[in-house]
């Protein structure tokens, strides 16, 4: 599933192209990806149609696109200024893919939904046209039109993301906070990192290799890290989630990839996750694969020992 990276990465590309854009036309394709929205195909593209688009927004693995509050004709500005903001919603699941093409551009495999957009900022004469293109194969991602609510930092965020904590590359997010938090918690550290209502964007990938640089074991209780300990973690946390920005995000197959259908290449950079069998990149004993909670994890049984006193799954 896509981490924050990935989504990230999506995030960014997407922002030149739709920001200032007004939509012109929308195509459902398969109404399964429009199943987290109130209402039907036709629903959907009412919602849309006609709408001017905000820069992008991300919060943990959710990916919006406010829209423009257009004022009612004949409305006062106090009206127009309380008037509900809403967001078109990406969620993109498992094989989500939001992709930015020319009209008339080949065909993608898995294609669901089509937006036609008018961008000024793309012709010099104040017009141009571009399609955003949401492609899914695996249907547990789609899109949706949702009421923003209100946010602390005051930009809001769209309702079924509201339970989402900040990541750690969010400029407010508060590290001692959440270390004081996941001190508390008697289960084990990455199932702590993985619960996005403490701390959003990290999933498999990035927990085993945030741990791997903690010389942490993924079951070690949170009750038994120091704030010091706890701290260090969340930087590691950090610095792989930078680093995987910085490199495209990690691309195993074909379905992660960003607006323009390139895979990002932070899968050469693991030094734990997928590395199964082979010899750690710190201390060369060979890294182990574990079953984790209906998954897996992979730590180096060197570096990353058992806590004393932790029974064995």
């Amino acid at each position: 599933m896509p981490e924050l990276p990935e989504v990230e990465v999506v995030r960014a590309g997407l922002a030149p192209a739709v920001t200032g854009a007004r939509i012109d036309g929308v195509e459902v394709l398969d109404a399964r990806s429009i199943g987290r929205h109130d209402g039907d195909a036709a629903a959907f593209e009412a919602a849309l149609v006609g709408r001017t688009l905000e820069a992008p927004a991300r919060r943990g693995k959710f990916l919006w696109i406010p829209l423009v509050v257009e004022p009612e004709a004949g409305g006062s500005d106090a009206l127009h200024a309380h008037r509900p903001r809403h967001a078109l919603l990406a969620h993109l699941g498992m094989s989500g893919q939001v992709l930015v093409r020319e009209p008339g551009a080949p065909a993608d495999r898995h294609t669901r939904i089509r937006l036609l957009l008018d961008q000024p900022a793309l012709h010099p004469a104040g017009r141009g046209q571009l399609e955003i293109r949401f492609a899914d194969q695996r249907l547990f991602g789609g899109l949706a039109v949702r009421p923003m609510r209100a946010t602390e930092d005051g930009q809001g965020v769209p309702d079924q993301a509201a339970h989402i904590a900040l990541d750690p590359i969010h400029p407010d997010f508060d590290a001692s906070t959440v270390a004081r938090r996941l001190r508390l918690r008697r289960q084990g550290v990455k199932a702590a990192l993985l619960d996005q209502q403490l701390v959003s964007g990290i999933g498999n990938i990035y927990a085993d290799e945030a741990l791997w640089r903690s010389r942490l074991h993924y079951a070690t209780p949170g009750q038994r890290l120091t704030q010091a300990r706890a701290l260090g973690l969340l930087a590691d946390v950090r610095d792989v989630l930078d680093q995987a920005l910085a490199e495209g995000g990690t691309s195993f197959d074909a379905q992660y990839v960003n607006v323009n259908g390139q895979a990002g290449y932070f899968e050469h950079s693991l030094n734990a996750y997928g590395r199964g069998g082979l010899p750690c990149p710190r201390c060369g004993t060979l890294m182990v694969r574990e079953p984790w909670a209906n998954r897996s994890s992979t730590r180096c049984p060197r570096c990353q020992r058992r806590p004393r006193g932790l029974a064995r799954p």
